[in-house]
C-alpha cells in the first residue's frame, strides 16, 4: 500500500541541478560534486562542459560589451 522506496531530497534531483548551472553557471557546481547519484566519472564530465560553456559565455559577453563601452566612450569625449 505505502511506497517503501526513500525520496529523493529536492536539492539532489537533476532538474534542481540544471536550474542551478543555467542560473548562476559555475558556482553550482558543489551541488554536482556533493550529489551521491553521480560518478566520480560523469563529475569530471559535467565540471569540465560547465566550465567550458562559461568560459565561452563570458568571451562572447566580453566581445559583444567592448563596442559598447567604445561606443560610450565617445560619447563621453563629445560631450566633455
Amino acid at each position: 500500500m505505502f511506497d517503501e522506496t526513500p525520496q529523493v531530497k529536492w536539492y539532489w534531483k537533476t532538474y534542481t541541478l540544471i536550474v542551478a548551472v543555467l542560473s548562476v553557471g559555475p558556482l553550482a557546481l558543489p551541488l554536482l560534486w556533493f550529489n551521491p547519484r553521480f560518478s566520480l566519472k560523469n563529475k569530471w564530465i559535467w565540471t569540465g562542459i560547465v566550465l567550458v560553456v562559461s568560459y565561452v559565455a563570458i568571451k562572447i559577453a566580453a566581445t559583444t560589451l567592448k563596442p559598447l563601452l567604445q561606443t560610450y566612450q565617445d560619447l563621453m569625449k563629445e560631450l566633455n
